[in-house]
């Protein structure tokens, strides 16, 4: 006797399964939906490239018939994860709920599907912006603001501070010593933690392998970018990959962490 789910059975889910397989229709993968929102919790433009891709792609949900009711239903989802994703990533929970709504508000209006597109783009491009902000809470100089912006745009490319004190016209060990006492990092500390933190995105929400992301975010080598990861995260890549991978929502990113089994305090 088939189990009782409710308004929704196990012939309808299987239905639904079949008339996908049959019309080669698929969801966004999940690795897809939420690297987006990792990048717009930490105010990386990048997000929003990613997101509108998806938001126009040939595989948006199938929750409506009528096609403007649909994507307003995608919209009401997306926002909602932007908007816990905002506050996991330090915004204040009643300006990401008071923002959510005002954006809600504005996309139950549109009679056009362009309407809803021109919302939803603003709405990306409104809470990645605060994010940022958010990040750079510290009030830093043009200069390294400057500098921060340039090394955030280029992880994939060999980066020198001479490189960077040219670009703002400043002497290098005079921005390196201004860099260190805003930031509380060294040029080369600061560079190095961005990467490691795009290579944690690049274990949570892809198969690259070890050696390839290596070379992308420009360690010396495998070894040295396994070494170096380790001694941040206290995972190498592979821990790293098997603990988190798909995980949306990651308990390390807290300052400390226990592991499981290990009793071992970890620093990010």
């Amino acid at each position: 006797m088939e189990a009782s789910m409710g308004y929704l059975n196990n012939k309808e889910l299987f239905y639904q399964e079949f008339l996908n397989r049959e019309n080669n229709k698929r969801h966004h993968k999940y690795d897809e939906e939420m690297l987006q929102y990792d990048l717009l919790k930490a105010g990386d433009i990048n997000g929003l490239r990613r997101s509108m891709q998806m938001w126009t792609s040939a595989l948006p949900g199938h929750l409506c018939d009528d096609v403007l009711r649909n994507y307003k239903y995608m919209f009401v989802a997306s926002i909602t994860l932007v908007t816990r994703f905002a506050i996991e990533g330090g915004m204040d929970d009643e300006m990401a709920y008071n923002i959510s709504d005002l954006y809600i508000q504005k996309m139950d209006k549109c009679t056009t599907k362009k309407e809803l597109d021109t919302i939803y783009e603003d709405m990306w491009i409104f809470f990645t912006n605060k994010m940022s902000e958010i990040h750079k809470f510290n009030i830093y100089s043009k200069p390294i603001l400057k500098c921060i912006d340039y090394i955030q745009n280029r992880l994939h490319e060999q980066l020198t501070i001479k490189e960077l004190a040219d670009l703002v016209n400043l002497n290098p060990n005079y921005l390196s010593a201004l860099f260190k006492r805003e930031t509380g990092q060294s040029i080369t500390e600061y560079i190095r933690n961005m990467r490691l933190d795009a290579a944690k995105n690049m274990l949570k929400y892809s198969d690259i392998s070890y050696a390839e992301i290596a070379s992308i975010l420009t360690f010396s080598s495998q070894s040295h970018f396994t070494k170096v990861f380790r001694e941040k995260t206290g995972y190498t890549p592979k821990e790293y990959r098997q603990t988190f991978y798909r995980s949306a929502f990651d308990p390390h990113d807290d300052d400390t962490r226990t592991r499981t089994g290990k009793n071992k305090c970890l620093l990010h």
